[in-house]
């Protein structure tokens, strides 16, 4: 058997790590129901706690990416998923009983999204220094597919759990499964392939061809925060990414609770079909950098990374327009899970052409563009119940697809040939 190469074994390590994350921050929505009766709050209080999570991922996006490329992504990913085990468990010592607890509870999901920023910045410090520039939509594509796999697999396991032992024991096994994972991670990975014992001469010659980092491949920028943000396409990439995350994290953070509440899905019925927008993520996710790689190879970077983020984007705003107008509650997830499956089409492109314009800085620079992204996410966390109740749900998706279009809009401005 052909043996399989260590780039692929750890970009593998990364999309369970990337589930496992998306596992940890999801988990709150699944639990939200029960969580808001305990505590006695409403949408727009639940809502805050959805934020909290992505404030605090957006707010240490750079610092994340900073330890990417000071310490490498493999111990600054294993010292993440530590510190993100730790408050995912600590979630579940909230109760009535404790004083301030809505409080405690923002506070907690603050500090998981503060732990969880190092993870996709430190992935891309790994791609721009293990994967081919031709392999690096798909590596992105894996990476990112455990986006869909994470949060898809945690809705009937988690809804299992909770079902027969309480919310809370979704976040004890949560915490267990990240620890476990980060404990292979940090075993498997190395910071560079020159120090992995088990890379292949043949690899290491195939990798090097198209890197272009500095000599030791640890060195960092002298102006890394000046050099990303006064940048076209950083910015570019950065205004984009802020209405993907808008858009994916009304799946995220609402889609549960949108079929329950607009839709009159039962427990078990919502569990099935809130599934579907997280395996269309998965699917398209995968064969978005597949794409992507095969382009960029025919007709060249721009072509192969921003055509197909502008299409994506531009369809999705369609799906969403269309799903959110259909009266079977059942066609309208499937037409809305379009949408989450396309949207995610586009994925891999943000972090192949970060890592492509970034050489050595690629942390720092993808840290930056991802702060966007979680601002985004965290707008749509608290905006979205608002605009729901004052307008109605249908609006509030017509909003979401007016502004991913401009999201799409903005990749005619990025030009991946240019750092």
């Amino acid at each position: 058997m052909r043996r399989l190469p260590v780039r692929s074994l750890l970009v593998f390590w990364l999309f369970l790590l990337s589930a496992i994350a998306f596992l940890d921050r999801t988990n709150i929505s699944i639990a939200g129901s029960s969580i808001r009766d305990e505590l006695g709050i409403d949408n727009i209080h639940l809502g805050w706690i959805f934020s909290a999570f992505l404030l605090g991922y957006a707010a240490f996006q750079i610092a994340g990416g900073w330890a990417a490329c000071r310490f490498g992504p493999r111990r600054a990913l294993a010292g993440g998923v530590i510190w993100w085990g730790l408050f995912t468990a600590l979630t579940a010592i909230v109760g009535p009983r404790l004083p301030h607890a809505l409080f405690v509870l923002v506070g907690i999901r603050f500090a998981l999204g503060a732990g969880e920023a190092v993870i996709y910045p430190a992935s891309n410090q790994f791609v721009a220094q293990w994967i081919p520039v031709n392999e690096r939509g798909r590596a992105n594509g894996w990476i990112f597919a455990g986006v869909g796999a994470g949060a898809g697999l945690s809705i009937p396991a988690l809804t299992w759990i909770i079902g027969r032992f309480g919310w809370r024991a979704s976040f004890w096994a949560s915490a267990v499964a990240g620890l476990a994972v980060g404990a292979g991670w940090y075993a498997l990975a190395r910071d560079l392939p020159e120090d992995h014992p088990s890379i292949s001469p043949k690899e290491l010659t195939l990798i090097r061809s198209t890197r272009s980092l500095p000599a030791d491949g640890r060195a960092l920028p002298s102006s890394p925060r000046r050099a990303a943000l006064l940048n076209r396409n950083v910015a570019a990439l950065t205004a984009s990414y802020f209405t993907f995350g808008y858009v994916a994290w009304i799946f995220f953070s609402w889609f549960f609770i949108y079929l329950a509440q607009a839709r009159g899905l039962d427990w078990k019925t919502n569990a099935f079909f809130s599934m579907i927008p997280f395996a269309a993520m998965t699917v398209c996710c995968l064969c978005g950098g597949a794409i992507s790689d095969w382009l960029s190879r025919r007709l060249g970077l721009r072509a192969g990374r921003c055509g197909i983020a502008l299409g994506s984007l531009l369809l999705t705003a369609v799906f969403l327009v269309v799903g959110s107008h259909v009266h079977s509650a059942y066609t309208a997830s499937i037409v809305l899970a379009g949408g989450a499956g396309a949207l995610y089409l586009a994925q891999s492109s943000y972090w192949a052409v970060s890592a492509d314009i970034a050489a050595g800085r690629a942390g720092v620079v993808s840290a930056v563009i991802n702060t966007g992204c979680q601002v985004g996410g965290a707008l749509t966390a608290s905006l979205t119940p608002y605009l729901a109740a004052r307008f109605g749900w249908n609006f509030a998706f017509l909003f979401a697809a007016a502004l991913v279009a401009a999201g799409g809009l903005a990749w005619l401005f990025v030009d991946p040939r240019v750092s």
